[in-house]
């Protein structure tokens, strides 16, 4: 065989491990900005005065290995949907090919193929064509769809009185009743309860180890992790990054919380720009011109601020857990003041006391001049879990407090990955025994 031959035939044999490839699709709509839904408006109204395009997608690019489970995530409005779309045949893509290894099967809306008029039974008969099953297949699976499906005596009913999550029941049942080779399956599984989302979820596993390819647009970057062998992140009809999908759930977090910051510190420095100069104060029995009012102890030294950095070091409205997070605390000394300690407390919306470090039992005590100073408390990995704190700042000297600041200052927590662990923190790795052992030789290895 030649050099060329060679090649050639392993491309294709390259080729045949991939269940679907997609080649620079890019999928545009022309949207109109004066609507004529009907012939009668057309002919009344005369043609739509204005039109756009919207590109949904652009240069999409990604292949799907057989037997495995793509995840596709991004915000609404990513360009997902439609991906799913072109891949189920929906849609054809105004630029670009796709190549599929063979028949896909996809569940993409709340009872689509359904007829509202028609039953249950009858429904599982007409969505079964409308797949291109045979009239045996459907026969042969037909008591499995009902009995997955659960809907009682509802499936002899019109699937016009269903709820949406008996719909979505008897949709998807029927959609994976004959095991299919390529499985398409849109965020649909959500509307049903919390039991029937076990049951998709633990066959999906069993199609996934019987080899079926899928392809599964979620918002939930756990059930993402748990499920995808690889992810494809769309942004705005885009794609950011291909992989594994623990890295590329990792640098979609850390792209929201970055968006986050920044949307935070534009709305602050907005209030900041619309606040009146001569806005009257809140009544207070104390000085209403005494910046520290709020503020407890001797006030022989006040913290002014709490910036927060991330592992850059850049100044940030959220922290990311499980990165490394600065809390920077600015200090107004009024004298000279030596020895003095900096405590914190994390305390949650609730008032639970979540953790306390403090400088002193860090063994480092500070000389803050007169004046402006700062101090910074650098943890690495931030282990507080994603959610919503309030920061207490205390600054003391052998028992005297020169200023106590309780519950004033917001902290933000996003995750950076999945969390996996449940609680407010997660604690540091801990030894676990390698094997169970008998109650007679508890806490040993042998005798």
């Amino acid at each position: 065989m030649s050099a060329t031959g060679a090649v050639a035939g392993t491309e294709r044999q390259e080729a045949h491990d991939y269940a679907i490839e997609v080649r620079g699709v890019s999928k545009s709509f022309t949207m109109h900005t004066d609507r004529r839904d009907s012939l009668k408006e057309r002919f009344v109204r005369g043609a739509s005065r204005g039109s756009h395009v919207f590109h949904a997608l652009d240069d999409v690019t990604f292949r799907v290995r057989s037997g495995t489970t793509l995840g596709l995530i991004g915000h609404n409005g990513s360009g997902k949907s439609t991906m799913l779309k072109i891949l189920a045949g929906v849609y054809r893509p105004s630029q670009g090919d796709v190549a599929v290894a063979s028949k896909v099967d996809a569940l993409l809306e709340v009872g689509a193929g359904f007829h509202g008029e028609l039953t249950g039974r009858e429904n599982i008969y007409l969505n079964g064509a409308i797949l291109g099953r045979s009239r045996k297949q459907i026969d042969e699976c037909l008591e499995w769809v009902i009995s997955f499906a659960d809907i009682g005596d509802f499936i002899d009913e019109p699937v016009k009185v269903y709820s949406s999550g008996m719909t979505v029941r008897l949709g998807f049942a029927a959609a994976v009743a004959v095991e299919p080779t390529i499985l398409i399956v849109d965020e649909i599984i959500a509307v049903g309860d919390e039991e029937f989302q076990r049951k998709c979820f633990d066959l999906m596993r069993s199609l996934r180890e019987k080899g079926t390819t899928i392809v599964l647009v979620t918002h939930s970057l756990s059930l993402a992790q748990e499920m995808c062998d690889e992810i494809v992140w769309l942004d705005h009809g885009r794609v950011q990054m291909v992989g594994a999908a623990n890295k590329v759930i990792a640098a979609y977090l850390r792209d929201v919380n970055a968006k986050e910051n920044e949307k935070r510190a534009a709305e602050e420095s907005e209030k900041q720009a619309e606040a009146e100069p001569d806005e009257e104060p809140e009544a207070d029995e104390s000085d209403p011109d005494d910046p520290y009012r709020f503020n407890q102890g001797t006030g022989q030294a006040r913290m002014t601020s709490v910036e927060y950095l991330d592992r850059r070091g850049d100044l940030v409205k959220v922290l990311s857990h499980g990165e490394a997070a600065t809390i920077r605390v600015h200090i107004r000394a009024f004298e000279d003041l030596h020895e003095v300690e900096i405590g914190f407390a994390f305390v949650t919306d609730g008032g639970v006391g979540v953790a306390g470090p403090n400088s002193k039992v860090a063994g480092i005590l500070y000389d803050l001049p007169e004046g402006d100073s700062f101090v910074d408390f650098t943890m690495d990995p931030l282990r507080l879990q994603a959610g919503h704190f309030w920061l207490t700042v205390a600054i003391l000297h052998e028992g005297t407090t020169y200023d106590f600041c309780a519950d004033r200052v917001e902290l933000t927590v996003r995750d950076s990955g999945v969390i996996r662990e449940p609680g407010l923190v997660v604690l540091p790795p801990g030894t676990w025994s390698p094997r169970a052992l008998p109650r007679d030789k508890e806490g040993t290895d042998d005798e």
